[in-house]
């Protein structure tokens, strides 16, 4: 049974910075595209950072570029999302995910992640999320 399972989540002051991880059990990440969402009160879902850990390649939302750092440890079986500059609008829960189509997935598409808006790509599976609250 593939289980995901983030943490790290928390409340910073704006221009602070917090590292999410999402450990994932029962499905090796060593070669596939996990990405990370996120949904404030009120709004739909968005993409915010994918990765394709067998190459290492990264996407991001033009919103967190620069921000925000995607990153794998396969020998942890962990994807992890280092958020600096912290802004009150990236208050959200955060949600990561898993598309075992890795390199033919949309959330590893350059396509998806130029112009993602509130697309939210087909994801195998999903972790329950983990709640981020930045106050000004």
């Amino acid at each position: 049974q593939v289980q995901l399972v983030e943490s790290g989540g928390g409340s910073v002051e704006a221009g602070g910075s917090l590292r999410l991880s999402c450990v994932v059990s029962g499905y090796n990440v060593s070669s596939t595209c996990m990405a990370w969402f996120r949904q404030s009160q009120g709004k739909e879902r968005e993409g915010v950072a994918s990765i394709y850990t067998g190459t290492g390649n990264t996407y991001y939302a033009d919103s967190v570029k620069g921000r925000f750092t995607i990153s794998q440890d396969n020998t942890e079986n962990t994807v992890y999302l280092q958020m600096n500059d912290l802004k009150p609008e990236d208050t959200a829960m955060y949600y990561c995910a898993v598309d075992q189509r890795g390199l033919w997935a949309t959330a590893c598409s350059d396509e998806y992640w130029a112009s993602p808006g509130t697309r939210i790509p087909g994801m195998h599976y999903w972790g329950k999320g983990t709640l981020v609250t930045i106050s000004s």
